[in-house]
């Protein structure tokens, strides 16, 4: 039987562990309740280059030493940066949790961000801001959130620009670190072979040093949807195209309701829009929506790739799935989305890497916990009205995004598509090249 507990310590920081008896190995980490949404106004890049510049050598180690020693037991140990959460964390058989805890809570607490590593640091991001540039289906979503919530940090790609990662120095880092690493933003959770009170004891005397203060006030700017386009037309063999609209921040009551939404849209090959987009009609190869939350906002979007000569069919096509759900949703397909979501909860509870995210992401935005059972309890009020006036409400009376790149020529302009979806045309504020 798997067990969820969970301890604040007198530090602030809080560990939770998820029991799962049947395995070897611990999954654990330390997720930071900050990410690039934190950054200050010249700070664009530096949560993601923090991230890099952890594993860079600490007081006691060097960034070889760390490296080797979590693979020399065969662990592994990453981290990742997104726009309101920073994660480090490790996988490692159960006799090696106290290596893992030593390391992870080494590079948080004493990292010297050495000059010569900065400088050889900055050059690996600037070849990743390189290599992201050159993958269209990225660069259309960095654009999406952008024109989505233009001039914001929220918006802003994670990765940052050559110009400002360049510029920063390691006092700069040390800044952000001051202002955002502290206990009360930090959760500590392992799940597999992990026994808590032990857990608890080695966290407990690892990252005893954290601060309970920042240094300085923490930055989060409220969120404020804009929308609008961006278009960027390149010589290219597909056309990637983001239809999106304003949707729900996790703690607003129609955040499940958005999710099952997405799901009937475009969640999987079964629904509406791979229906009917491409297995119907051979519009696209790939086209799919997808619902964003944050703590004061959301995002709900459709994204398709295709050949440039089909974007004047596409985008009708679409547009009219969209208004279609405003009017008529089946219950089978609520039933359907419910299943896959329930799946998808279940599936994760094998992975003990996926159930010690699951279990810090609802930490860090619920203070707790949420048993499948409850979560399925809130998505079994889901009914077919909710679903329809949601998407009158989503699609119809908030100013679309859209974000396109390739070869645009047939890409309809934003006043027709706004049109179509409200009957009326104003002109966003819009962005091309």
């Amino acid at each position: 039987m798997m067990k969820v507990e969970c301890t604040r310590l007198p530090s602030g920081l809080t560990v939770v562990t998820e029991q799962m008896p049947h395995l070897e190995s611990v999954a654990l980490g330390v997720w930071i309740k900050s990410g690039s949404r934190n950054e200050t106004l010249g700070e664009h890049g530096i949560a993601h280059l923090l991230e890099h510049m952890a594993f860079k050598g600490t007081a006691r180690r060097t960034a070889r030493q760390i490296a080797e020693e979590i693979e020399n037991v065969g662990g592994e140990v990453n981290a990742a940066t997104s726009t309101e959460t920073t994660s480090y964390y490790a996988r490692v058989l159960k006799d090696h949790v106290p290596l893992a805890v030593d390391i992870l809570a080494d590079i948080l607490t004493e990292s010297v961000f050495d000059e010569e590593e900065l400088r050889r640091e900055k050059h690996v991001i600037l070849q990743e801001i390189g290599a992201a540039d050159d993958t269209p289906d990225d660069v259309v979503f960095d654009r999406f959130a952008e024109t989505a919530y233009r001039n914001q940090t929220v918006g802003r790609p994670i990765l940052g620009t050559p110009d400002t990662v360049m510029s920063f120095s390691a006092d700069q880092i040390r800044q952000y670190l001051g202002r955002n690493y502290t206990t009360d933003r930090m959760f500590v959770v392992a799940a597999g072979a992990v026994e808590h009170d032990a857990f608890v004891r080695q966290v407990e005397e690892r990252f005893s040093s954290l601060p309970r203060t920042p240094l300085a006030t923490p930055v989060l700017e409220a969120a404020r949807y804009t929308g609008g386009e961006s278009r960027e037309t390149r010589d290219l063999m597909d056309a990637q195209v983001l239809l999106g609209f304003e949707g729900k921040a996790y703690h607003a009551r129609d955040f499940y309701c958005s999710q099952i939404l997405a799901n009937i849209l475009g969640g999987g090959m079964s629904s509406r829009l791979f229906q009917e987009v491409r297995e119907h009609r051979g519009l696209c190869y790939s086209v799919y929506a997808f619902h964003w939350g944050f703590s004061d906002t959301g995002i709900f979007g459709v994204h398709a790739a295709t050949g440039g000569e089909n974007l004047p069919e596409l985008m009708p096509v679409i547009v009219d799935e969209l208004r279609k759900s405003s009017m008529n949703i089946e219950q089978q397909e609520i039933e359907r989305a419910r299943a896959q979501i329930r799946a998808q909860l279940l599936m994760g509870q094998e992975s003990p890497a996926a159930r010690a995210g699951q279990i810090a992401r609802q930490m860090m935005l619920y203070g707790r916990p949420i048993p499948n059972e409850e979560l399925m309890e809130r998505l079994s009020g889901i009914t077919i009205e909710r679903l329809t006036d949601l998407a009158g409400r989503l699609f119809f009376d908030t100013t679309p995004t859209l974000s396109a790149i390739g070869p645009l020529e047939q890409l309809a302009p934003m006043n027709d598509i706004l049109s179509s979806l409200t009957g009326k045309a104003t002109v966003p504020h819009a962005v091309a090249s």
